[in-house]
């Protein structure tokens, strides 16, 4: 017993042993680590040096960023075009098709949208009707205040939608078939861009343009304080601002940049729809990112704005008179014989074609060079200022003493003069200082004479029009005008309502500039110019350059103060968004909406007839037996009015098809979008001119880019064609391209006979075999290629109801493959016909 419980005791001992060396050693580990860290704490960073650490940057893209296009082309056909003021000038035809580009920046506080229209320049009226179109669809999202509407100034886009007097009638009135594709095509990419609203970063770039522009007034710059030309290396600003946006992967989605040159490589003489060098700078950007998709269906979005481009010319080689070859008057742009007229500026090209080719590849090329290098990210808030500002009576301190104010707007003799872009038909030239009695008495007995405060005000621009003191119908000109900020992060692009120098759009950048840095901010910012934007006012010279009064002098219609005020206006915005204090800025009168006595003086399009014994679409004139890389192909057909048409946005007169004999397909490969077609319609009496733009065509196609992502061809005959593992150089074998002749196609086998037809329900199309050159290393082969002729069905009629007596009509839209289409239309009250021609490429296909 005792035993036992000596045994127990000694159980118990031994467990309370086990949990005092138990706790003995955690007691003790904890006082070694305890004093461990206090010694190690008390070594002091010195000693032992913490590692640094860098902060993470945020992954968060700063921005949400959207970016949409949308065609905004017009009727092709009859409507006045705008910019040079030729009633002679009206569209035949699309060179290339119009868009509507826009971008929009959110802050997560604030939203802005600008938008690139390729447009002559943005009315009051089309600004407001977009603004109106907007707020029914979003609300108060979208407003007058960061809202921006920018023209990139093709002077081959459609006139008539302007509510002033004096743009209606050189425009032929307001016309809802110019107005309605605009606003609808500015909408819609307005609504593709908020659509695609994602979180994204934005990149800025600053780069040099060379060979792409002049100043077409340098006796006017020159004029300008000799200390202030000292500080600038050029008469024209010369260098691009480009943005970046990129989504939060880092893809890119969209460019927009700024440059300033004028677009008008396409002369007074052509008739085709075209966006000019601007247009065709975009056209390539956007093939450059999507080069499978069509023109105007890339996912990229490129847009190409102007800026202070008031005195800036794309015709590099400069003037000269095209009767004599001599060089023109210095001072004032004019020859001998002909006067103005004849006194014409020349680009770098063989043609127009060929000069908007050349500008457009030039200004492409920088910004693509831009773009790949732009690492400078912008950061920071959105701001957005916007005033209504009645000019025709601000107050402008010109020095200590003395007060001046803006006129009433007017018109000078020199603006009728024109300019080396585009001469005046008249005795006008530039640089006049005193009035002319004959066309002084003439605008007095139809107009009225200027009274003696409008003369004065204007001094020494001598008056032609007094349009502020003509208000019948309608105010002949603006005076509630538009002036607007907006600034994202580091970069701020001013909106200016018209065509501003260069010296004057410079002075206005470092007012802007001097303003927003004016609190401590904005160290590093970058100020843009925006010209043609919300509402179009003509000119903005400086003070010096108004006394000259050439062209751009007579045609600041707010007088000798007018960029004075602007400076004082826009400065006061960009002050208000340095103090943040936006919302105190008064919104200023708003503008009219007229909504009478705006006139329509197009007359209505005639009811469509085609030559007895024919039908829409039928072919008037076949192609050639054989053709050679280089050559322009031609085909004549009876056609009708695009004006019939109706809304032709995202809707093509030309479908260029490729054929496949492998798989037996057709691929489309271009559309009247593309630079490399034209759809030309002319009244039968101009057919004369129908050879010197095939000529011109010729010249300006040989150069064009060979359709190198295109399969490689079958190998099998086709016609004759010699088979592809032949060694061989000829490029293209004699009598491959056959008359058109309609054969059923066979239902198997090989294309047997040359020139055959196929239909489809609501196509013709007709296929020829193409031979081409391979080159693969030191081997050449030659291949075979379908050329396909489509005609698409439009309705054809002479009211808005179809026409019981016509119908409906096949009109008619042709292809053949290569890479220049023109189709030439032909047509009287008796008969229509039109014509379809290519240029091959001297080039080799390589596929």
């Amino acid at each position: 017993m005792e035993a036992r419980k000596r045994c127990a005791l000694s159980s118990l001992e031994v467990m309370l042993a086990t949990l005092f060396v138990t706790m003995t050693i955690v007691s003790v580990t904890l006082i070694a680590v305890t004093i461990t860290r206090s010694a190690n704490t008390s070594i002091g960073p010195e000693l032992t040096p913490p590692p640094s650490v860098t902060p993470s940057p945020d992954p968060r893209p700063p921005f949400l960023i959207g970016v949409g296009r949308a065609d905004c082309t017009g009727p092709p056909a009859e409507l006045p075009l705008m910019g040079y003021a030729n009633p002679q000038q009206t569209a035949a035809g699309i060179h290339t098709r119009l868009f509507s580009r826009a971008f929009i920046i959110d802050d997560g506080r604030r939203r802005v949208v600008f938008v690139a229209v390729d447009v002559g320049m943005i009315s009051q009226r089309l600004r407001l009707e977009v603004l109106k179109a907007l707020r029914v669809k979003y609300g108060e999202l979208y407003r007058q205040d960061n809202v921006v509407l920018s023209g990139t100034h093709t002077h081959s886009g459609p006139a008539g939608y302007f509510q002033y007097t004096l743009f209606m009638i050189s425009s032929k009135g307001y016309l809802r078939s110019s107005v309605q594709p605009l606003v609808r095509g500015i909408v819609k990419s307005i609504d593709r861009a908020h659509g695609t609203v994602r979180p994204g970063r934005i990149y800025k770039n600053r780069g040099r343009v060379d060979a792409s522009s002049v100043n077409r007034s340098p006796h006017s710059y020159r004029h300008n304080p000799q200390d202030e030309r000292i500080r600038y290396d050029d008469d024209v600003d010369k260098d691009m601002v480009l943005l970046k946006f990129a989504d939060a992967d880092g893809d890119g989605i969209g460019l927009l940049s700024w440059f300033a040159v004028h677009a008008v490589s396409m002369k007074t003489t052509n008739r085709l729809v075209s966006g000019d060098n601007l247009g065709y700078a975009a056209y390539l950007m956007e093939k450059d990112k999507n080069p499978a998709a069509l023109p105007g269906q890339a996912a990229f979005v490129a847009a190409f704005s102007s800026s202070n481009l008031g005195d800036v010319s794309p015709n590099v080689r400069g003037p000269r008179c095209v009767n004599s070859g001599l060089a023109c008057d210095y001072l004032n742009s004019s020859c001998p014989e002909g006067g103005t007229k004849e006194c014409q500026a020349f680009g770098p090209g063989e043609d127009m074609f060929d000069s908007t080719r050349i500008i457009g590849l030039n200004i492409y090329r920088k910004a693509r060079e831009l773009y790949a290098d732009a690492a400078d990210e912008v950061t920071g808030f959105i701001h957005s200022a916007h005033q209504w500002v009645n000019m025709t009576d601000v107050a402008v301190h010109v020095n200590d003493t003395h007060v001046a104010t803006t006129c009433k707007p007017a018109l000078g003799h020199s603006f009728a003069a024109g300019t080396t872009d585009g001469g005046g038909d008249l005795n006008f030239t530039q640089g006049a200082v005193e009035g002319d009695p004959f066309w002084d008495g003439i605008r007095d007995a139809l107009l009225g004479q200027p009274s003696n405060r409008s003369q004065e005000c204007h001094r020494p621009k001598p008056i032609l029009f007094s349009t502020g003191e003509m208000n019948w119908p309608l105010p002949w000109h603006p005076e509630i005008i538009d002036i607007q900020i907006l600034t994202v992060g580091s970069v701020a692009v001013v909106a200016v309502p018209g065509e501003i120098t260069t010296m004057a759009g410079r002075r206005l950048r470092e007012t802007v500039e001097r303003e927003l840095q004016s609190e401590g901010g904005f160290w590093d910012v970058d100020v843009v110019i925006a010209g043609l934007s919300n509402v179009y006012t003509h000119y903005i010279t400086t003070y010096e350059e108004y006394q000259v009064q050439r062209y751009e002098g007579a045609s600041t219609i707010f007088g000798p103060h007018t960029l004075g005020a602007y400076l004082l206006k826009f400065g006061e915005l960009a002050r208000a968004i340095a103090q943040d204090r936006v919302g105190s800025v008064p919104p200023g009168p708003p503008p009219p909406f007229f909504q009478k006595n705006l006139f329509n003086l197009l007359p209505a399009a005639q009811v469509d007839r085609k030559p007895d014994n024919s039908s829409f679409g039928e072919v008037l004139v076949q192609v050639l037996p054989a053709y050679r890389q280089g050559d322009v192909v031609s085909v004549t057909f009876v056609a009708g009015n695009p004006r019939h048409s109706g809304d032709v946005r995202d809707r093509s007169f030309v479908a260029v098809e490729m054929h496949d004999a492998a798989s037996d397909s057709w691929t489309l490969v271009h559309t009247d979008a593309s630079w490399e077609t034209r759809y030309v319609r002319a009244p039968t009496t101009l057919t004369a001119a129908v050879s010197a733009r095939l000529t011109e065509r010729r010249a300006c196609v040989r150069r064009q880019v060979p359709l190198a992502q295109r399969s490689r061809a079958p190998e099998q005959r086709h016609g004759g064609v010699a088979h592809p593992r032949e060694r061989r150089r000829r490029v293209l074998q004699d009598q491959t391209l056959r008359p058109l002749q309609e054969h059923k196609r066979p239902a198997t086998g090989h294309h047997a006979l040359p020139g055959h037809v196929r239909r489809l329900p609501g196509h013709r199309r007709f296929l020829f075999p193409l031979t081409f050159e391979m080159d693969s290393g030191d081997v050449a082969s030659s291949f075979s290629r379908g050329i396909s002729f489509q005609s698409q069905q439009f309705a054809v009629s002479s009211v808005p109801r179809r026409s019981s007596s016509e119908g409906s009509f096949w009109w008619c839209c042709s292809s053949l493959l290569c890479f220049c289409i023109v189709i030439i239309f032909d047509r009287s009250n008796v008969r229509a016909k039109g014509t379809l021609s290519i240029s091959l490429p001297h080039k080799s296909f390589i596929f």
